[in-house]
């Protein structure tokens, strides 16, 4: 697949999301959520938020919601573009808050890593339910790092990404948007899948930082596609029109090259485009 370049001098790019159009991504190093429009080419910063992480998803009338690791609390864009407590998160853990997902009720599922990143012995990590009215509670034990995670298109089932098990994790949601039973959707060998996607066809766009690159798999685990990078790929999004597009966040982690504005915003010609959330 053809890859072209769209964006760089971004120093942390994370959490690709997309809407009305546009990719909107977390800058962590800047501290910026940023919208960038293909069409044009032009990006805006459409808030700051001091936090890292500072992932971000949408509820169903558009509104932003940021992950404010920093302060355990889950922060909403009113349409003036201030920014208010949605949640609060600190009463259920106070290790590192992560990614998040909104669901078509406009339930946002949150999740925290269980211990301190990096650098901090590995501990099971949490997923947290907060209903539209901003009330928290835990509803999912024992992931192993969970990272990203996106919801099928029939609302059923959550697929979590396991950075630190090799895989990808499905957990039943309930009517009540609890969750239930899990099983293992797909292993990963040896990749540690970061941001995840899914696409009409019911298959798994993951991205992987160590082997630089976003791989296509259906549940079982069978790859039918990678993408190629040449720095670590740390999350991806697919597009829902009619000449779908799988937009990826990378750049360089580690070693003695990493350090200043290496990240960059990719695309890549896709076989189907985006369902689900996000």
């Amino acid at each position: 697949m053809v890859m072209t370049v769209l964006m760089d001098g971004i120093v942390f790019g994370e959490s690709p999301r997309w809407r009305d159009g546009r990719v909107w991504f977390s800058d962590w190093g800047a501290n910026q959520v940023i919208a960038f429009d293909p069409a044009s080419g032009r990006h805006e910063v459409v808030a700051t938020v001091a936090s890292f992480p500072m992932c971000i998803d949408f509820l169903p009338d558009g509104r932003l919601l940021v992950v404010d690791s920093a302060r355990s609390c889950l922060l909403r864009r009113q349409p003036d573009g201030t920014l208010v407590t949605h949640a609060e998160l600190g009463t259920i853990s106070d290790k590192p808050w992560n990614d998040l997902v909104v669901d078509v009720r406009g339930n946002a599922y949150v999740n925290n890593i269980g211990f301190a990143f990096p650098g901090g012995d590995f501990a099971p990590g949490l997923l947290a339910l907060v209903t539209p009215e901003g009330e928290a509670r835990r509803v999912a034990d024992d992931l192993a790092f969970p990272n990203r995670m996106a919801i099928t298109a029939d609302r059923a089932t959550s697929i979590v990404a396991e950075s630190y098990g090799n895989r990808l994790t499905a957990v039943d949601i309930d009517a009540a948007g609890g969750m239930g039973s899990r099983s293992v959707w797909a292993q990963t060998g040896a990749d540690h899948p970061d941001g995840i996607c899914i696409d009409t066809d019911g298959c798994v766009w993951y991205a992987d930082v160590g082997s630089q690159r976003c791989v296509r798999v259906r549940e079982g685990g069978e790859i039918l596609a990678t993408v190629q990078l040449d720095r670590g790929a740390f999350a991806c999004i697919l597009s829902r029109d009619d000449t779908p597009q799988l937009y990826v966040v990378g750049q360089e982690w580690g070693g003695p090259q990493a350090g200043g504005a290496t990240g960059q915003l990719y695309s890549f010609p896709a076989p189907a485009a985006g369902a689900g959330r996000p």
